[in-house]
């Protein structure tokens, strides 16, 4: 098939790297569908926007039903949506916060996946692109529940592409760094703040600004979505930008040298 018969469906595409990411798809020649909690919103695109709240089993179902309904198939799922969580101490975040951070940024996927794998079946065919994080191989201090929602990304579609395989359908997860986007203005502050983490909290808010400063725009990650959809053989991970030093540094470095490095960076104590 070529590109101007596929369809993709992104989630969480109103802006930042899911915006980014359709557009690049369509430019390429994809039919894109992007969703959002509240549908099309204002601006122009060029791609439908569909409502979708990938925490509502009914939504995901209903918006993957008019998909087909509307097309007849699904080539290409990019599983974008998700939330950030502002730098905390892990104890700072009740119990249901971390249940809804991980109904959105993991349960969110597996719901999309559930419901769009039994079309790419009957195609035979299909592409799942995850898009996950650095931290899900290398967790940041005070970022506990965001890092372990990403390493759940990275082990399910590790898994998922090995039994999906001899169907034709592939996984791959997309691991970018730092991204400079809307995503990062509208984090999730904790709900059960300790005073003692207040300073702390304080200075590694004023090093995350900084390092969003020179940090990579979300073009960087649609550009690498689309060489895993499109490659012939795709890998299972990608890793943009920075990232792929910091996966490098992970792989080799020694572990003490990697531990003092990362506390040196967030301006942690030893």
């Amino acid at each position: 098939m070529t590109l101007n018969s596929k369809i993709a469906l992104v989630t969480g595409a109103s802006s930042g790297i899911g915006q980014a990411t359709a557009e690049r798809l369509a430019k390429a020649g994809y039919k894109v569908y992007g969703t959002s909690r509240r549908g099309g919103g204002v601006g122009q695109r060029s791609f439908e926007m569909l409502p979708l709240d990938v925490t509502s089993d009914e939504s995901v179902e209903a918006a993957i039903h008019k998909l087909v309904q509307l097309e007849g198939r699904i080539d290409l799922l990019v599983n974008n949506a998700g939330f950030g969580v502002a730098p905390a101490g892990a104890e700072e975040s009740s119990l249901a916060q971390a249940q809804a951070i991980f109904d959105t940024n993991f349960f969110g996927i597996v719901r999309m996946t559930r419901a769009a794998v039994p079309q790419m079946r009957r195609q035979g065919s299909g592409r799942i692109i995850n898009i996950g994080s650095v931290l899900g191989f290398l967790p940041m201090p005070y970022m506990a529940l965001y890092s372990a929602t990403k390493h759940a990304v990275a082990g399910y579609s590790e898994a998922l592409d090995h039994e999906l395989r001899t169907l034709g359908i592939r996984v791959s997860v997309v691991e970018p760094a730092y991204i400079n986007t809307p995503f990062d203005a509208n984090l999730m502050q904790p709900d059960a703040p300790l005073d003692v983490y207040r300073e702390i909290r304080a200075g590694l808010e004023r090093r995350y600004k900084e390092v969003l400063v020179g940090a990579d725009g979300p073009d960087v990650v649609a550009e690498v979505v689309l060489k895993a959809a499109t490659a012939a053989r795709p890998k299972l991970h990608y890793v943009p930008g920075l990232a792929s030093r910091m996966r490098m540094l992970r792989r080799f470095a020694p572990a003490s040298v990697l531990d003092a490095g990362v506390r040196k960076d967030l301006r942690l104590q030893a």
